[in-house]
């Protein structure tokens, strides 16, 4: 069962007990992401979270990673569209310590100007680094494609002017502007005692202010009116292709059937974004691995349709045969999903997209830190009842429900294309 606290000053705790072995994991949420960010300071939302390892008035920087690796435990944080979040992962004996460098995360970051200036480097170097990967710079190109007016359009990591010319100051004010205790979830999962890590929680982050929290972006993503596309030629050895549709919000009732038709075209993936893409989805019987995959046009196919506060997209991508070229490969994935469009799928294919996704997420919550970390997120975007209900959601999808999300969603109008055209790489020196 999970107990719900919420403290004076605002922040919510949540705590889950298990006591299969004798271990605990934090997070620490917060509800702010890229889609917080306003022009001139793109990435700083991610930067901020890399400055939040560089010490504390209490933590000395190179003492951060320590206090935790002596307990054998494990840490780590991300950013994304909607959220930022750390975690620690350890024996539950260290639970007192990760509750420590969490408020002090929140309250005392030092945001020395060195450090400030030294992770620029490193963060330019990580947009380099991922412009360099075909599959990861389209996928940021059709985004940006896709979205005209809303911040989901640009990437997390932000666009290289504004990480060029951004301070010291940008980074603490954003800092102390978001990170406060009625804008943040703590989530502990393992083998606690609940009343008890609540009054831990009071001890540690009690005295921490809340804040007045900024007025959020209001704008709203216009329909879009026809295709979009977006062609890179560098230099390279593969091709891909990527299919963008505007998809819903997690808390659209159509969400869920299109989660079932992404399970039957793709494969099911779940819907950790921490764990889920790491392990491949059963997708041999899937319609686009066999017309793609299994007919030679394509040597991998794969379907992201992942859980967000406001609607995003779902992207669809194919890795080209050597040799195949992409116009055979596009020709080949939009007749199938316009097939799809028009007929829907069959009840077998319900039936093993159903059972595919339930597997998927029994195996999401199969170690404390995978539990804490669907709870905080799905409390951050929509409310962990949304999370709590999924799989009876699921179970409710129809067949007529999965026709109608396919030929609302699936059409010319709502789509981006983005081809990954790869010039021979002898040319990279005349380029």
């Amino acid at each position: 069962m999970l107990r719900r606290a919420t403290l004076d000053n605002g922040l919510t705790v949540l705590v889950q007990e298990e006591h299969t072995a004798p271990l605990a994991s934090v997070w620490c949420w917060y509800k702010v992401g890229s889609k917080d960010e306003r022009a001139g300071l793109t990435g700083v939302s991610h930067w901020v979270e890399h400055m939040n390892f560089k010490g504390t008035t209490n933590i000395p920087r190179d003492q951060v990673k320590g206090i935790i690796e002596q307990f054998g435990g494990s840490w780590n944080g991300y950013t994304w569209i909607d959220q930022t979040t750390y975690l620690e992962t350890a024996t539950k004996d260290a639970l007192d310590r990760m509750l420590f460098i969490e408020s002090e995360r929140m309250a005392n970051g030092l945001y020395h100007p060195d450090d400030c200036e030294s992770e620029r480097t490193v963060i330019i170097s990580e947009l380099h680094g991922g412009e360099n990967d075909p599959d990861q710079f389209l996928d940021q190109e059709v985004v940006a494609t896709a979205f005209k007016a809303h911040p989901y359009g640009h990437p997390t990591i932000g666009w290289l002017a504004d990480l060029k010319t951004m301070t010291r100051d940008d980074l603490y004010g954003y800092y102390q502007q978001w990170y406060a205790p009625n804008n943040a979830s703590l989530v502990v999962v393992g083998d606690v005692d609940a009343d008890d890590v609540v009054r831990r929680a009071e001890h540690h982050f009690g005295t921490i202010a809340s804040r007045t929290i900024p007025l959020r972006q209001t704008t709203v993503e216009p329909e879009q009116t026809g295709e979009r596309r977006v062609t890179i030629r560098k230099p390279g050895t593969t091709a891909y292709l990527k299919v963008a549709y505007h998809a819903p919000a997690v808390d659209d009732p159509q969400f869920y059937p299109l989660l079932v038709l992404d399970a039957a075209l793709t494969g099911a993936y779940g819907l950790n974004l921490w764990s889920s893409f790491r392990t491949p989805p059963p997708q041999r019987s899937t319609r686009l691995y066999r017309a793609l995959v299994g007919r030679g046009f394509a040597s991998a196919v794969s379907g992201s349709l992942m859980p967000t506060q406001l609607p995003f997209v779902y992207i669809i991508s194919a890795t080209a045969t050597h040799g195949v070229p992409l116009g055979e490969v596009e020709r080949v994935m939009l007749d199938e999903l316009a097939g799809v469009a028009r007929g829907g799928i069959t009840p077998a294919e319900l039936a093993k997209a159903k059972s595919q996704l339930n597997a998927r997420l029994v195996f999401e919550n199969d170690s404390v830190t995978n539990i804490a970390h669907q709870i905080g997120y799905f409390e951050t975007i929509a409310g962990v009842d949304v999370f709590a209900n999924f799989r009876p959601r699921i179970a409710a999808v129809t067949l007529e429900q999965v026709a109608d999300a396919a030929r609302e969603l699936l059409t010319e109008s709502n789509r981006t294309v983005g081809w990954f055209d790869p010039l021979p790489v002898e040319n990279a020196a005349g380029i």
